[in-house]
């Protein structure tokens, strides 16, 4: 048995008492690490903007969100969390993958956690396509997603979101069908 096999590993919606830990994340991580993101420093929010958006976003109704969070945990503690934005209900959404500290990087949680999160992004918002844009130059997010059975389909330059600089991303998409065919062979 591996020494993952004991932890339990869960994901969640969002709730009030994460927004704080969110904020944390983006507020107090190592400017070099937000860097290797693809984080522009200069576009950060404030602590107060921050929650207020975050706060807004859990209190709005599902089909109404331009944003659907959701917290890792390991061990009922908070790691992470990852989100879906530019989302059409019923089409398709862009997910964004965080894990909050070194020491649960490159450990194999994240690919578990995208496993996990993946039925409230296809179930809850009804889509067809998830797709992911990580800074190509960051591997992590790359290889996790390879994993998980995303498809590569291009390399290209974009601004991939609010807080980020002009990059070179790589375009990965998981359409309804794969994940169904994903999510029924790991059922046997």
């Amino acid at each position: 048995m591996g020494m993952n096999e004991n932890l339990n590993i869960k994901v969640r919606e969002v709730q009030l008492k994460d927004v704080e830990l969110i904020a944390d994340y983006w507020l107090n991580s190592d400017p070099d690490f937000l860097v290797s993101l693809g984080v522009d420093l200069n576009k950060l929010p404030t602590r107060n903007g921050l929650c207020k958006m975050l706060t807004e976003q859990i209190n709005t109704p599902l089909k109404n969100k331009k944003s659907y969070a959701l917290i890792w945990e390991l061990n009922g503690k908070q790691i992470g969390h990852s989100n879906v934005n530019g989302i059409e209900f019923g089409k398709q959404a862009t997910m964004h993958l965080h894990l909050w500290k070194y020491d649960h990087r490159k450990k194999g949680f994240g690919t578990k956690l995208v496993k996990k999160s993946l039925p409230f992004y296809f179930k809850e918002l009804e889509l067809n396509n998830l797709f992911c844009e990580p800074y190509a130059l960051n591997p992590a997010p790359n290889k996790t997603l390879e994993k998980v059975g995303f498809e590569f389909e291009k390399k290209y330059m974009t601004i991939p979101g609010s807080l980020n600089f002009k990059q070179e991303v790589n375009r990965w998409r998981l359409t309804k069908v794969k994940y169904n065919k994903i999510t029924n062979r790991n059922k046997r």
